[in-house]
């Protein structure tokens, strides 16, 4: 696994010597666009509009839009002075606070923290305290140059750093549009509703959820790789649901007799899943 920062978890007075790693990676099966005539891979260049002509790596400058059409050009030593402000190797814990007391909506991005030192005595002190607490910790730390805000917490034997947006990162709700302002319905909608998340209530199992798209796109190559004939599948008819209530009652009726199941592991292919870069 690879290194993506080094730095240390300031805890108080105590210092944490760790390094983070990227703990969840993205699995869409990637295309490239290529040239139909000789099947090259297409290269995009930098032209500018009003010169008509290739633009170089050096003559690229930095702007801020603030007005349509109109820019401010930024250096790097204005970046830099802003930079050596905000710029530390520290995630700093600011408060300790419960978990269900942050919605998911504010998570971003997941890392795991590991103990720079064999021994990790500060790490596993840390570690212990959170899980004997149930806290987990806000902080910040700057990533790339861009100051994050964070929740510290355990995972099973792992400290876990998910960075969170800022509050004025996430919408307010009221930019919805079209949502239904009446809370009133019907008891005996209601009820069977409740019955139906009854019936479909389980442990949560990571395992038995798959990503169907991308293990038949991964089946769709293998079988292109292998010069198999493709067949075109029909779709799968729409489902018109005219009444509410008949619908509940369908579905709770399928649950009761189990032809609604959750989704269940099935055996991976043998050929590659390696991607398409």
């Amino acid at each position: 696994m690879h290194t993506m920062w080094k730095g240390s978890i300031s805890f108080g007075l105590v210092n944490i010597p760790i390094k983070m790693f990227a703990a969840t990676e993205n699995k869409d099966v990637r295309f490239r666009y290529i040239h139909k005539e000789c099947n090259t891979p297409i290269k995009y260049k930098k032209i500018c509009p009003t010169c008509n002509k290739e633009v170089a790596e050096e003559d690229i400058v930095k702007g801020f839009e603030y007005e349509p059409g109109h820019y401010v050009i930024i250096s790097d030593e204005d970046l830099n002075s802003v930079k050596n402000e905000i710029n530390s190797k520290s995630i700093e814990i600011v408060d300790f606070v419960n978990l269900s007391e942050i919605d998911p909506i504010y998570f971003n991005k997941t890392y795991y923290l590991a103990p720079q030192d064999i021994v990790g005595k500060a790490y596993k002190l840390l570690r212990k305290a959170m899980e004997e607490t149930g806290k987990i910790a806000i902080a910040t730390i700057t990533i790339r140059n861009k100051q994050s805000l964070a929740a510290l917490r355990v995972y099973k034997n792992v400290l876990v750093m998910e960075t969170i947006f800022y509050p004025d990162e996430v919408r307010p709700i009221s930019q919805v549009p079209g949502l239904p302002e009446d809370e009133q319905v019907d008891e005996k909608e209601l009820n069977i509703a409740n019955q139906l998340i009854d019936n479909l209530t389980a442990e949560f199992e990571p395992s038995k959820y798959k990503d169907d798209y991308r293990e038949a796109m991964i089946e769709l190559i293998n079988k292109k790789i292998s010069g198999k004939e493709i067949k075109v599948t029909k779709e799968a008819p729409e489902r018109n649901v005219i009444d509410l209530m008949e619908a509940l009652q369908a579905s709770l009726k399928e649950t009761k007799t189990g032809k609604v199941k959750p989704p269940t592991t099935k055996k991976k292919k043998t050929a590659s899943k390696k991607q398409t870069s």
